[in-house]
């Protein structure tokens, strides 16, 4: 791997998770054996062309130093933001310090524990060259209807060429630090690090991923990622 094709992760981890109502925050949660987290850094850190990974964690977090992670010395760890965004940004920011700008940054949910190797890998191969980046996704194949404030249906929307936004998302170091810098000094307020490319007027590449990629947002989620964790290690 030469220094111009250099692979990290940032993986935001300061979030609460209010919809799982849960006592501890989310990613901290039991699944299979493990915190969801500690799947997901796992998976993460174990990939053969990553050179290392940046958790961005709440500077009031109780739970990150009792993790066996903490010491694991490919992993560096930024202060947590009020928002993903913010906490991307931070662990970039801390990133810069060792990292060339022109860098690759591969940005992913620490809530997505079943993200697979093969996806990242395809990812990897299909952006190496790509001048913007990209990011994993899934063709929607539900009906799409948009509704008012009270839940009437206004539309039904076409479902061509539309994705559901997965993680990672990949883009340059220095690219994707000045996009997020510009929206936020704009106050936009990006809910993925795509937004940011596209609010500089980039146009990101989408890549198809695995649908067991999984967001978990909801207790049942969980349910749902154990029985994917279990047929990965059997496949």
């Amino acid at each position: 791997m030469n220094k111009q094709n250099r692979y990290w992760f940032v993986v935001p981890a300061a979030g609460i998770g209010h919809r799982m109502a849960a006592a501890v925050p989310k990613q901290y949660l039991e699944l299979h054996g493990k915190t969801v987290i500690e799947h997901t850094m796992s998976r993460l850190c174990r990939h053969p062309q990553v050179s290392g990974v940046v958790v961005a964690i709440s500077a009031d977090d109780e739970h990150w130093q009792q993790l066996d992670l903490s010491d694991d010395d490919t992993i560096y760890v930024a202060e947590g933001g009020a928002e993903r965004c913010h906490s991307v940004l931070n662990g970039l920011q801390l990133l810069s310090g060792f990292a060339a700008a022109n860098d690759w940054v591969l940005v992913h949910d620490a809530a997505r524990p079943c993200i697979h190797h093969a996806d990242i890998t395809h990812m990897i191969d299909s952006l190496k060259e790509h001048p913007v980046g990209g990011l994993l996704g899934l063709p929607v194949t539900d009906t799409m209807k948009r509704s008012n404030t009270n839940g009437d249906i206004l539309e039904t929307v076409s479902r061509e060429h539309l994705w559901r936004a997965l993680t990672p998302q990949m883009f340059r170091l220095g690219q994707l630090q000045q996009a997020l810098q510009t929206a936020l000094a704009d106050g936009f307020l990006v809910t993925d690090d795509a937004s940011a490319i596209e609010y500089a007027g980039l146009k990101p590449r989408m890549i198809a991923g695995r649908g067991d990629n999984i967001k978990i947002t909801r207790p049942e989620d969980l349910s749902l990622a154990e029985m994917y964790l279990t047929q990965q290690e059997t496949s």
